[in-house]
């Protein structure tokens, strides 16, 4: 199974974490989306869009790439990190999935540390993540994923 990721991670890496975790699973490629690249997302079995969650939603530029490269009815999922909760962050990117047929195979979401606005002026929330436990559990979620659409 060959599997496009394209993410956006700044900041302290959270995302990238993540994702190199899933990667590690094997046949994941990672397109980051401020990288202005032409891309085939036709050429894959299954896309994912990750980013860390700003003001409870994805990150802009992810979702600007999902409306513009995501083909009619591939399998997506979505992956993100987050300070304080994911709330209804993956909305948008839903939408954008009804819009072109594609199936929701899952989202994935762990904390991610913080120091983004006033977080910086307390030293950061959910220090520490995403850590070990996260990182499998990144690990395991990428496994279902995988073991569904075989």
């Amino acid at each position: 199974m060959k599997t496009a990721i394209c993410y956006y991670s700044r900041h302290h890496g959270n995302t990238r974490k993540v994702l190199d975790a899933m990667a590690g699973e094997g046949g994941v490629d990672l397109i980051d989306v401020t990288a202005q690249q032409a891309v085939r997302l036709e050429e894959y079995d299954c896309i994912g869009f990750a980013s860390g969650v700003y003001f409870g939603k994805f990150h802009d530029g992810v979702l600007s790439f999902a409306r513009q490269y995501l083909p009619q009815g591939k399998p997506v999922f979505f992956a993100c990190t987050y300070g304080g909760d994911k709330g209804t962050s993956t909305k948008a990117l839903l939408e954008i999935a009804k819009e072109k047929n594609c199936p929701v195979l899952g989202e994935f979401g762990c904390k991610g540390f913080d120091t983004f606005g006033p977080f910086k002026l307390v030293g950061g929330i959910a220090k520490g993540h995403p850590n070990t436990q996260d990182l499998e559990r990144a690990r395991s979620f990428y496994r279902e994923i995988k073991e569904r659409l075989h």
